[in-house]
Order: structure tokens, then sequence, then C-alpha cells
């Protein structure tokens, strides 16, 4: 007969067997999977990334796969033993809605939202459903909102602040001085999909940070255009459709 943990009373023989359960579970490298650049500008952040570029920032037309390969390189460095970086800080601000007090839930719930585009991307990485619950539980990846940082300083981790151009100025700056020791920031934004023009007292920091960010020998610019749209024909389609739309004064 099996005995009874002491601790728990679980039986010992279940324990051990769902301890090995839950190690098979359990996400390494060789789990993800290998990404390859698909255009020029997706070619050129990985040879900034390989190079050791540690202020970059990708920014332009959507479906050009700026997030993902960003979430990509990072954890393809965080999860290999030999790398001197604890884990991936994904950062966004909380449009559209800064006043989280009045959604329902835990703060925890109400992130949720936000966090959806990198279990997605966790997913098509992982080939799991449960990639980015289990990169969260073994500590690789951890999510936070700009409405959190004050007084926090990243040492030794990279981190992804994602969608800039939904964030105003102090946002922006926060996160770039959170920065420590030994860390990476990496940033996303597409200036044409910004939130933030509905709002009356809350305006993009994004085109102030790009031109401080420019006088910066340590920064990295790589702008992907319609060229860079890989999600699908149909995305490009209609980014070229709007873009023809408006130059000709239509709205």
């Amino acid at each position: 007969m099996a005995k009874k943990s002491p601790v728990n009373n679980v039986d010992e023989t279940d324990a051990s067997r769902q301890y090995t359960h839950s190690n098979t579970l359990k996400l390494k490298i060789d789990n993800l999977k290998t990404i390859q650049p698909l255009t020029n500008n997706q070619r050129k952040f990985f040879d900034a990334y390989r190079q050791g570029d540690y202020f970059i920032a990708l920014l332009g037309s959507a479906g050009s796969g700026k997030s993902y390969i960003a979430m990509y390189k990072i954890l393809e460095e965080v999860m290999d033993k030999g790398n001197p970086y604890s884990k991936l800080i994904i950062v966004r601000s909380a449009v559209p809605t800064r006043d989280q007090g009045f959604l329902p839930g835990t703060l925890s719930d109400k992130m949720e939202v936000y966090e959806e585009p990198y279990d997605m991307i966790a997913q098509s990485l992982f080939s799991r459903k449960d990639a980015y619950s289990r990169l969260k539980e073994q500590s690789y990846v951890e999510f936070i909102s700009t409405s959190n940082l004050r007084g926090c300083t990243f040492d030794n981790a990279i981190v992804l602040f994602d969608e800039i151009q939904n964030a105003n100025y102090a946002e922006i700056s926060t996160v770039i001085t959170r920065i420590g020791n030994n860390s990476k920031l990496i940033m996303c934004g597409d200036f044409k999909q910004n939130d933030l023009i509905y709002k009356k007292n809350d305006t993009s920091g994004f085109i102030k940070f790009i031109t401080i960010a420019k006088t910066m020998d340590e920064f990295t610019e790589i702008v992907f255009t319609i060229d860079d749209i890989v999600r699908s024909n149909l995305v490009k389609s209609w980014i070229i459709a709007e873009e023809v739309f408006e130059s000709n004064g239509k709205n």
C-alpha cells in the first residue's frame, strides 16, 4: 500500500505520477519552432538582434509580423540556458480604457484582453494551446501594464514594449527609464493604428519618442512597409486600398 504524504495527505505514488506528468508539460527551447525571416526588413531585425543591438524599434505596417518576430527572438534567447537574461517582460498601455477600475474583475482579469495577442503568438511558436500560460508559470514571461511601472527596475531582462503608438509620452519615457543593467528594449508600433485619436486629453507620444530616439547612437529603427505584410493577401490588399483612398484625399 502506498504511503500518504504527511503534508497534504496525497498518495505519494500519485504525487510522483503528477510530478512526472507536470514535467512533461514544461516548455523547453527545443519545443520552440525555428522561424526564418520572410522579408528584407524582418531579416534586418534578425541581423540587428544577432549583432547585439539592445534598443530597437520595429515600426510600420500592420500584418508585417513585428510582434511575432520580436517575441520569437526574445524567447529564443531567454530560454537558452546559457543566456544572461531571466525573462521576457511584455509591456503595453491599457488602451482604450486606462481607467481600469471600471472594468470587471481583478487586475489580472482586466489585463487578459491585452495578453491575447501574445497567447496566440505563443500557440503558434510552440504548437500548443497552453504555451503562453506555461511560459508564465515557468517565469519565462511576465506581462505588465504601463499603469504599474513606477518604482520598477528591469535588470537582466528583455522588455517588449508593444503597440507604442497607444502610449502617451509619459508612459513611453517611464518604460525606457525602467531599463536596468544587462537588459534590452524592443519596441513595436504602427502610428496608423493609434487608438488615442479618440481621446481628447490623451495623445500619443510616438512622434516625440522617435524624434528623441533618433539622436541616440544606441537606437536602431526598422520601418516595415506594405512589402513586409505577411499576415495574408487580404490584409495586404486592404492596406494598399486604404493608402490609395487616403492619397486621393477621400475621407
